[in-house]
């Protein structure tokens, strides 16, 4: 006879709870289901990493280009960006191979701005950025 998928899965609950040290009955979190609060904490760990991460980019920009250019700039950051960096954090934090490839290719791109003049590297930024930030208007 087949046994039901449901089955399988109680099994391997039964047997992950035998090898759990101490209490799990005492689960932290507002409900008492341990998978919401784990999807609970995890969106409120990323929507505050959201919030500080943008915070600092504003923070870094709102020296140069003051508060209101600022704020255009990071609103307007494309997707294909946002996807760029989302994809290079998540490689350099899988595993040791993927932060030196990404580790190589930031300390290459710093070495490669370096030999260009100090003028044309603000030009280039300040134009790249500026473009960003009046992109809707």
């Amino acid at each position: 006879m087949v046994k039901h998928v449901s089955a399988y899965g109680a099994k391997a609950v039964q047997k992950a709870r035998s090898k759990t040290p101490g209490k799990t009955a005492k689960m932290p979190g507002p409900t008492h289901n341990p998978a919401t609060n784990l999807m609970m904490a995890d969106v409120a760990i990323r929507a505050g990493s959201y919030v500080v991460r943008r915070a600092i980019e504003k923070g870094m920009l709102r020296g140069r280009y003051g508060k209101s250019t600022a704020k255009d700039i990071v609103k307007n950051k494309s997707l294909g960006a946002t996807l760029m960096s989302f994809g290079l954090a998540k490689l350099a934090t899988k595993n040791l191979p993927g932060a030196v490839i990404v580790g190589g290719g930031a300390l290459a791109k710093t070495l490669y701005d370096r030999r260009q003049s100090k003028k044309g590297q603000q030009h280039e930024g300040d134009r790249e950025l500026i473009e960003q930030a009046t992109k809707d208007d």
